[in-house]
């Protein structure tokens, strides 16, 4: 990557994380990032394709923490609390102000905009790798399970930008804990049907 786009995609990915995607012009990406328009548009061709590469960047940044949590070594349910480790150490961090993923959705709603499919993609690879990192456990129901995990996560991310984040984390890697202890617990119908 030249020194130009890596310095155009930090800036814009700092702004638009900060704050919001609509409300970051070109314009203020090329001014904090030093660069002029024809720069910009020679690595970036639309705004879209700024944003959708903003999002791959925090998508990769992503991936790379799930491999270290997976290269880490340990039992699979020790890779699993590794990853939720992960997660709640980025609701703790200065600045975060929630999931970069979901706060774009919400801003572009359209499932066929690139932005929106960038998301989608992203979220289906996390659901599947977390689907996976349960089956490793013993888990014969994973899908269902990771959908919690998953479900856990949103929510977290969402409170952890409004409130103190320690106990949102706190109740975060509780749950996490919850899905690896109750294992192979009924998750249809007839759970409903023994309570």
């Amino acid at each position: 990557m030249s020194e130009a786009r890596a310095r155009l995609l930090a800036s814009a990915s700092r702004l638009f994380y900060t704050e919001g995607l609509h409300s970051v012009g070109i314009d203020r990406v090329i001014a904090d990032g030093g660069v002029t328009r024809a720069t910009l548009y020679r690595h970036f061709p639309s705004k879209d394709d700024l944003l959708v590469a903003y999002l791959s960047a925090a998508d990769e940044a992503i991936r790379a923490q799930v491999a270290a949590a997976r290269t880490a070594g340990g039992p699979p349910a020790d890779v699993v609390r590794a990853v939720a480790a992960t997660i709640a150490e980025g609701i703790r961090s200065p600045g975060f102000r929630g999931c970069a993923f979901l706060n774009a959705a919400a801003e572009y709603p359209d499932p066929a905009h690139p932005v929106h499919q960038a998301v989608l993609a992203h979220r289906q690879w996390f659901l599947t790798t977390v689907t996976e990192l349960l089956a490793h456990t013993g888990e014969t129901a994973p899908e269902p399970a990771a959908r919690h995990f998953v479900l856990l996560r949103d929510g977290a991310m969402a409170a952890g930008c409004l409130t103190d984040p320690a106990p949102i984390c706190e109740t975060f890697l509780l749950g996490v804990e919850g899905i690896l202890k109750y294992r192979d617990a009924p998750v249809t119908g007839e759970a409903r049907r023994r309570s």
